[in-house]
C-alpha cells in the first residue's frame, strides 16, 4: 500500500481518541486546512521539501504547526525514513500577541449584543473568566446558592473549576434558568459558530486583538494586578492543583446535601 498523508492524517486523529470533545473539535478542524489540500494524496515517501514549503507559504501559523505535528507524528511511526525539513529549514512560530479584553471593550460588546441569553453569557463571561465551552455548558445545578460557589468541570482537562461569586454575579445569574442548561440556546452553537459571532461584533465596533478567549486572559490579568493569591486563582480557572481537589470535595459535599 502506498502511504499518503492523508493516511498519517486519519492515524492522527485515531491515536488522540482520548481527547475531551472541544480540544478534539479543534484538533479535528485544523487539519480540514485547504493548504494541506496539495498533499493529502502526496505519498509520504515521495515528498520532497518543496511540497511542504508550498503548503506552509500558501497556510498560516496554525498551517505550521499541525503540519509540524503531522512530520513529526510519521517520523515516530517510522513511516519517513528521514525528515522532510531539517529543523532549520521549518519557518519560525510566531504567535500573535495575546491579551485580555478591557472593561470599555466589554461594556461596547455587551451593548451591541441583542439577544438577551448572549448578553448575559457575555456580561457572565467577564465576571468569571472561563473558557467558553465551559461557560455555556454551565447547568443550574452548578450554582450553590447557599455558599456562592459556581463548580464545574473543566470540558478540556476535567479538572475541577470554583469560583465563589458576589451579589453582582448573583444578580446576573438570577436572569438565567433555575433548572438545566443556563443558556439552553447559545450553548445549542459550536464553538466556532460563537467565537465568528464574537469576531462579528468586534470587526462592528474596530475591536482588534480579541476572542472570546480573551475573557480569561482579562480574569488572570486583574487577578494578578490585585494580588489574588494563586491557589485562588487556580480553583477560579479550573488548574490543577492539590486544593482544588480539596475544594471540589466540599462542592460534591455541597450538592450531596442539596439532594443533586
Amino acid at each position: 500500500m502506498t502511504r499518503t498523508w492523508q493516511v498519517v492524517i486519519d492515524e492522527m486523529v485515531k491515536s488522540k481518541q482520548g481527547m475531551q470533545g472541544s480540544t478534539r473539535e479543534r484538533y479535528v478542524r485544523s487539519f480540514k486546512e485547504h493548504a494541506l489540500d496539495s498533499l493529502r494524496s502526496l505519498p509520504i515517501l515521495q515528498t520532497r521539501p518543496e511540497h511542504f514549503l508550498q503548503a506552509l507559504q500558501a497556510g498560516t501559523i496554525s498551517t505550521n504547526d499541525i503540519l509540524r505535528r503531522l512530520h513529526n507524528f510519521a517520523l515516530s511511526m517510522t513511516w519517513l525514513p528521514w525528515p522532510v525539513l531539517t529543523r532549520k529549514q521549518w519557518p519560525a512560530l510566531h504567535y500573535g500577541e495575546k491579551r485580555g479584553i478591557t472593561w470599555e471593550e466589554h461594556q461596547a460588546i455587551v451593548a451591541a449584543e441583542y439577544n438577551p441569553e448572549r448578553k448575559v453569557f457575555f456580561e457572565l463571561a467577564w465576571h468569571v473568566g472561563a473558557a467558553q465551552i465551559d461557560l455555556v455548558s454551565l447547568k443550574a445545578e452548578d450554582v450553590d446558592w447557599q455558599n456562592q460557589l459556581l463548580c464545574y468541570k473543566r470540558r478540556k482537562t476535567g479538572t475541577p473549576a470554583i469560583l465563589r461569586f458576589d451579589e453582582e454575579v448573583a444578580a446576573i445569574l438570577k436572569r438565567l434558568p433555575e433548572s438545566g442548561p443556563l443558556f439552553p440556546n447559545w450553548s445549542k452553537f459550536t464553538s466556532s459558530n460563537r467565537a465568528a459571532h464574537f469576531w462579528h461584533i468586534c470587526q462592528r465596533l474596530g475591536f482588534t486583538g480579541i476572542s472570546l478567549h480573551s475573557y480569561r486572559y482579562a480574569w488572570a490579568e486583574r487577578a494578578k494586578t490585585v494580588g489574588y493569591p494563586e491557589r485562588y486563582a487556580q480553583e477560579a480557572l479550573g488548574h490543577k492543583s492539590k486544593a482544588v481537589e480539596l475544594r471540589e470535595e466540599d462542592c460534591a459535599h455541597a450538592k450531596g446535601e442539596r439532594g443533586e
